[in-house]
């Protein structure tokens, strides 16, 4: 698991800003999504990923946590798969440009759908209430590009907690165009997987900064059970 470092001074700004360390720990259960990005075969398995995170595994018991929580407490469940097709050659053209060719190639057999590689990682605890969204772009709120923000508007949810990999591509991608389709957004510190502590930390502290909260799987689950609570109680 990742080593979590937050420096102080980050806190402080963020507090100095925001009157408080964590700006969404009075979310409501049952206005909340689960985002697990990108845990598939294509970036967790040997021999099949064509970027490999190993650290991605580590996570999974700690989405499986949250995602029990979350369907607990009234939230519901979104996994999301990271997904090529024929276009994206063309409408993504820059990506395939910066990328050698033996590279391409692998990303397209590992992440085209119906391939191995497309597929969720095994381990994860999929529910058949749980919804599986496709992405075509890095980010999962990328309007044209998936429509999770329509889905989850659609069904009244307005804060989301994003999980998944890479810390620092997919999942800040995605939290910040979340943020900025004005989705309540929240990083799960050891719910997310980098290739280093490094990148790891650099990623929530300059999502934090700006962009929106971040919290431990324990921390959220504590805001969950706690506000579910207080909700039962208020309607008695």
């Amino acid at each position: 698991m990742h080593e979590i470092a937050i420096p102080q001074r980050v806190v402080d700004s963020v507090v100095a800003r925001r009157g408080t360390a964590h700006p969404f720990a009075d979310l409501d259960p049952s206005k909340t999504a689960l985002i697990v990005v990108d845990l598939q075969n294509g970036f967790m398995m040997d021999g099949v990923a064509h970027a490999l995170c190993t650290m991605a595994r580590e996570i999974v018991p700690n989405v499986n946590k949250l995602a029990s929580a979350v369907r607990a407490t009234g939230g519901q469940v979104f996994w999301i798969q990271n997904t090529h097709d024929e276009s994206c050659l063309e409408s993504w053209s820059n990506l395939h440009a910066m990328t050698l060719p033996e590279k391409t190639a692998k990303r397209v057999e590992s992440m085209s759908e119906g391939t191995v590689g497309h597929d969720l990682w095994a381990d994860l605890d999929v529910k058949l209430n749980d919804t599986k969204v496709f992405k075509y772009r890095y980010s999962a709120f990328l309007p044209g590009y998936s429509d999770l923000p329509d889905i989850l508007r659609a069904r009244g949810l307005d804060t989301v907690l994003i999980t998944g990999t890479v810390t620092n591509v997919c999942c800040e991608s995605s939290a910040r165009d979340a943020m900025m389709m004005n989705f309540k957004t929240i990083m799960v510190t050891d719910g997310n997987a980098a290739n280093t502590d490094e990148e790891h930390n650099s990623s929530l502290v300059n999502f934090y900064l700006t962009f929106g909260d971040i919290m431990s799987t324990e921390e959220v689950i504590d805001c969950l059970n706690k506000n579910a609570a207080g909700a039962r109680s208020a309607a008695e």
